[in-house]
């Protein structure tokens, strides 16, 4: 018997189709069946009103640590912390242990994420066996086997003929390459930005340089080839005026901004909580602004959270040794609120569209979007609530969240994937 679920009353925001208004949206399988006001006496209905109804969230970057960390994260608990953040679709990142470069590794998380029966899992393969940069990974199989794109994430491709060899490479499957753009010459052992704050600190810094020459090169590198490219989580004012020159010619370049890089800056670092140890790591307040420019000029395409969690045994070491990243999948929506929103930087639908169609363009699937006809993936979110962030009730393994015991507004309270209800808060 197909399952039916009725939303009623619900503020239908799609911005893929330029839908703002009250509704109703009713569910039948895993599509939708019809928009506007109806009845259906024989569904499951859920009443949404004075809450927003969106297509599902999009994370295009997420670390889940299976295989090789699953003490750190699994598949499946990095599923239930995604849609308990509203997401039903999240990327993983290759940079496993061992890393992602060949068809069977990617078969292996697609395989793990239908059992875990969540969100929907895409998979990046990495870009040269291992991720060291020296030889090109089996591309053309594990875009068989259904790899979504390319990254080395973790780390940039650091010799300019190979990256440009994997752009080659990569056009050849329809994939888009993304970048973690840093070169190493530059970054060194740093573990913070560069700048009055490390020299005060006597740590060493990774120079805002290291990101921004990277993305000069590879920008250089699609003018010569053409093809999609899509720059991770940029950091730096210097980077948006390099992605504002890239589009402004016209350019296949995209790109992405992380919750901790519009809200969180260098400071927060002054007392050696390794919470706040990112890569990139955490910049100016003028960086943040320019990110916020960015977006709002509509120069970046995508929010994404790069989900990174660690055991909190890692994250007690001392700054130089402790690792790199922040947990923040079953936040995210509230950050986004709080360093877009709130500030009016923009509204409700520019920032849903950066969580829907504009990353499913970016990785080139039919989603985003809550049509008649279109899969049913949606986010029912209470724009109001105020809640308080507890890192300890995460359904992610990690607890390494900066953001513990902040207080913010807006909640997930419902997530579907294909029809099915995945998460209720309710």
């Amino acid at each position: 018997m197909t399952t039916r679920i009725l939303i009623k009353n619900g503020r239908l925001i799609d911005p893929a189709n330029k839908v703002d208004r009250v509704t109703d949206v009713l569910i039948e399988g895993d599509r939708v069946s019809h928009i506007g006001p109806t009845s259906a006496c024989d569904a499951q209905v859920i009443n949404a009103g004075g809450k927003i109804v969106s297509p599902g969230l999009i994370d295009l970057h997420v670390h889940f640590r299976e295989p090789g960390d699953e003490e750190e994260e699994t598949i499946a608990s990095g599923s239930a912390a995604a849609v308990a953040g509203g997401f039903t679709s999240v990327v993983c990142m290759p940079n496993t242990t061992p890393a992602v470069d060949e068809a069977t590794a990617v078969e292996f998380v697609h395989r793990m994420g239908r059992q875990a029966r969540k969100t929907y899992i895409y998979v990046m393969g990495a870009i040269t066996k291992e991720r060291k940069g020296k030889e090109l990974a089996e591309i053309g199989l594990m875009s068989q086997a259904g790899a979504i794109g390319f990254t080395d994430d973790g780390g940039g491709v650091q010799d300019a003929s190979m990256m440009l060899r994997a752009m080659k490479y990569v056009s050849m499957f329809d994939r888009v390459i993304c970048q973690h753009c840093q070169d190493d010459t530059l970054a060194g052992h740093g573990v913070m930005n560069a700048g009055y704050c490390s020299t005060v600190l006597g740590l060493p810094g990774i120079d805002p340089l290291a990101e921004e020459m990277m993305l000069w090169r590879d920008v250089q590198l699609v003018r010569k080839c053409r093809y999609r490219y899509h720059v991770q989580h940029i950091s730096t004012a210097g980077s948006v005026k390099i992605i504002r020159e890239a589009k402004e010619m016209k350019l296949p370049v995209s790109c992405e901004a992380s919750p901790h890089h519009l809200l969180l800056t260098e400071d927060m670092v002054c007392n050696y909580d390794t919470n706040y140890k990112v890569n990139p790591p955490l910049r100016t307040e003028a960086d943040i602004e320019s990110l916020r420019q960015a977006i709002k000029d509509g120069l970046i395409d995508a929010l994404a959270t790069d989900h990174a969690p660690h055991l909190r045994s890692e994250k007690e070491l001392e700054f130089l040794a402790a690792p790199f990243g922040i947990a923040s999948l079953e936040c995210a929506l509230p950050l986004y609120i709080k360093a877009l929103i709130e500030p009016g930087v923009i509204d409700w639908p520019a920032m849903l569209a950066m969580l829907t169609y504009r990353p499913a363009k970016v990785l080139d699937v039919e989603k985003g979007r809550l049509g008649m006809g279109d899969r049913a993936d949606v986010t029912i979110i209470d724009p109001n609530a105020e809640w308080t962030i507890d890192a300890e009730k995460f359904f992610s393994k990690s607890r390494n969240c900066p953001y513990h015991g902040w207080t913010v507004k807006g909640k997930v309270i419902t997530t579907i994937v294909a029809g099915e209800i995945r998460y209720s808060a309710v």
